[in-house]
């Protein structure tokens, strides 16, 4: 059975069969749920300091 993941950068839900994913060369394995959290991550933003994630949300305690 298929399994739901975590993107790497918001810590939105990505469902089988949806995202990227993306396999470093040290074997680390990144999943994103858009194209706009790839670039951000590849961009060196934090996710928490990023408004619209779900961890700087966590973080200003709003979610």
């Amino acid at each position: 059975m298929p399994v739901a993941r975590k993107c790497s950068f918001c810590g939105g839900r990505v469902e089988p069969g949806a995202g990227l994913m993306l396999v470093k060369r040290d074997g680390t394995i990144l999943y994103f749920c858009s194209s706009k959290c790839e670039r951000n991550l590849g961009l060196g933003r934090k996710p928490a300091r990023v408004k619209w994630t779900e961890r700087a949300r966590r973080a200003r305690a709003k979610a």
